[in-house]
């Protein structure tokens, strides 16, 4: 009895050696205003509707039973105030041995974070500016929110196939709607739409400026006689809402508001779509939305890269973060670009009502990947660390 007491201890003990715990951290910021009551209360399509901790909590949960030899992964939420907090909080990650960073930051504090961890890679999952993916992209961060290119080639390919070729583009006053737009004349160019006539709006209490939000004005005297959509670009989202149903001449909106492209709508019901949405539901008290399923999408990729390598090294499982494929209930088996990080994915486009369409859709062809329909191709070689 002695004997088979030692035997069984020792292979506990063994068990026990073998079973690892990986911890990421995910950095979001301090007293988020995109997540203030009123911005909540808004409910512009594509803006977040909670934490999107809330969604990697689900995927981290639902992981946990796919785990080899009682493996274990464990979330780390930090909150940060500034860049240089997040590139603080980044470097004391990867010291205590992260698996992996997630973040949902600006821009500048996304790179602070990158740049303080260079040798743990960063997953993100709240910024949708190209610049991440283009001149300051770093080789250490994968993009699993879809790029604004990204969105707005799926626009325009939706655009394309219901014969919307001339538009009007009506511009926000911030310099990431200049950013933006920019982006969305990329994608019109790419995929043949004319735009008739590019206007920039503004809201403001200055009486001297009030034309300047007159969605009539803007769409209708000193524009072109004919377009088939109105495409705006409002980073906020307050003005884009109050555009539908109000232009000069009866056309559809597309953009920040009417036709949204989106990485996820609860009113998506196929995949097993639903099923995810519940799952936030249950858990959080709110639907899955376009915020959210990037973060729970990471949390699926890094599950399945401790399951690709089981035992680490911390090289290998980085290398079957890279090489793997996420299934996520979009219908595809996605995978990350190595020439820019960006995760290969399909995008919705919803009026918040249905998902109206799916893209890329049929029709749209490409020499390897369809899905490298959207967003920047290879051959453009626009992020130099990757090349």
């Amino acid at each position: 009895m002695k004997r088979g007491a030692l035997l069984a201890a020792a292979l506990l003990a063994c068990a026990a050696a073998q079973a690892a715990s990986w911890r990421v951290t995910l950095l979001v910021p301090a007293n988020d205003e995109r997540l203030s009551r009123t911005r909540l209360e808004r409910g512009a399509l594509g803006h977040p509707g909670g934490p999107v901790a809330d969604a990697l909590k689900i995927a981290v949960s639902e992981g946990q039973s796919e785990l080899p030899d009682g493996s274990k992964l464990t979330l780390d939420v930090i909150e940060v105030a500034d860049a240089a907090a997040a590139g603080a909080a980044a470097g004391k990650a990867e010291k205590a041995g992260a698996l992996a960073l997630l973040t949902d930051l600006p821009a500048a504090w996304t790179l602070a974070a990158a740049d303080a961890a260079a040798k743990t890679p960063l997953l993100n999952v709240g910024n949708a500016a190209d610049v991440l993916r283009e001149a300051q992209c770093r080789a250490n961060t994968w993009h699993f929110t879809p790029s604004d290119r990204m969105k707005f080639d799926a626009l325009a390919q939706t655009l394309v196939a219901r014969r919307w070729s001339q538009v009007v583009m009506l511009e926000g006053p911030s310099e990431l709607d200049r950013a933006r737009t920019a982006a969305a004349q990329a994608s019109a160019k790419r995929y043949g739409l004319k735009v008739v006539a590019t206007k920039p709006f503004k809201l403001s209490a200055d009486p001297r400026e009030r034309d300047l939000a007159n969605p009539l004005l803007l769409t209708g005297a000193g524009t072109a006689s004919a377009y088939d959509a109105v495409w705006v670009i409002d980073s906020d989202g307050e003005f884009a809402q109050t555009l539908p149903y109000r232009t000069a001449l009866p056309r559809p909106v597309v953009g920040d508001a009417g036709l949204v492209p989106v990485a996820w709508s609860p009113k998506f019901d196929r995949y097993g779509a639903l099923q995810v949405t519940r799952r936030l539901t249950k858990a959080a008290g709110r639907p899955m939305g376009a915020h959210d399923w990037p973060a729970y999408a990471a949390g699926r990729a890094l599950v399945g890269a401790i399951i690709a390598a089981p035992k680490g090294p911390l090289a290998a499982l980085h290398k079957a973060l890279a090489d793997g494929e996420v299934d996520a209930s979009k219908g595809v088996l996605m995978s990350l670009r190595p020439w820019d990080g960006q995760l290969r994915q399909p995008v919705l486009l919803t009026d918040g009502q249905s998902v109206v369409a799916m893209a890329p859709g049929d029709g749209v062809l490409h020499p390897k990947n369809t899905l490298d329909t959207l967003g920047a191709d290879a051959p453009e070689k626009l992020c130099k660390v990757r090349q």
